[in-house]
Parts: C-alpha cells; structure tokens; sequence
C-alpha cells in the first residue's frame, strides 16, 4: 500500500523506568500518536471522526521490541498503511531513535465502528478518495 506518515518526539521522564529505558506499555501510546498523525496528514482527525459518529477502537495489536527507547532520545514513529481500508483498517510501524536504529516494529488492526449502533461499518467515502482508492 505504501501511504506512510513519519512523525518524531522526544521521550519524556515519565515514560520511563528507573533506569531511564521506556517502559513497554508507552509504545501502544507512541503508535496511536502515528495512526492520530497518519489521519492529520490526510485532513483527518479523529475528533472530527466520532462527532461523524465514527469509531476506531483497536482489535488487533503486535509489537516486536529490538532494542530500548532511553529518556530524552528523539523517536519516530513511521506509520503506513498496510492494505486499502475495508471495515478494518491496518497499520505498520517503524521506531526509530535518532540515530536511524530500529527500536520497535509493530501492527495494528483497527474497525471503522457505527457510535451509535455499535457495528462495523465500511471506511468512510472520504478517506478512500483521499487515498485515490474509491
């Protein structure tokens, strides 16, 4: 599919351990900081979505750890979207510290959802024609 976005940030205090290494449980945060960047860069937010009515909570999450994000390193996020969106939506990450070493890869599923009802529903006509996919 290949439409990827790179976002960068640094890390900060509070989202490490004692010995200033990330804790584990932040990079979930880190990669919906890319799929939240991902949507901007195509004129999408995801506020904007669920006062649409739309939802997209994660239903799928996988994560390989090669080494350790430390305090104060400038990382980036590189979110790409693995296949054009149905009524799921799926994501490919990239981590990466500031010297171009891979820290993280990672995958995410996610489901386009009806607030109201619940339910599955297909991705929105207007993120498919900013894809150049409708």
């Amino acid at each position: 599919m290949g439409y990827q976005n790179k976002f960068s940030f640094r890390v900060r205090y509070g989202e490490t351990d004692q010995m200033g290494v990330v804790y584990h449980g932040n990079y979930a945060q880190y990669l919906e900081m890319g799929r939240v960047e991902w949507l901007r860069s195509l004129g999408f937010s995801y506020k904007q979505m669920e006062k649409d009515g739309i939802m997209l909570p994660v239903i799928s999450l996988q994560m390989d750890f090669k080494k350790s994000a430390t305090y104060d390193d400038l990382i980036t996020v590189i979110t790409r979207l693995s296949k054009p969106p149905l009524v799921k939506i799926e994501f490919e990450y990239e981590i990466r510290n500031e010297k171009d070493e891979l820290l993280v890869t990672a995958r995410t599923v996610l489901a386009f959802m009806d607030m109201k009802t619940g339910r599955p529903i297909k991705c929105p006509d207007s993120i498919l024609h900013r894809l150049k996919l409708d």
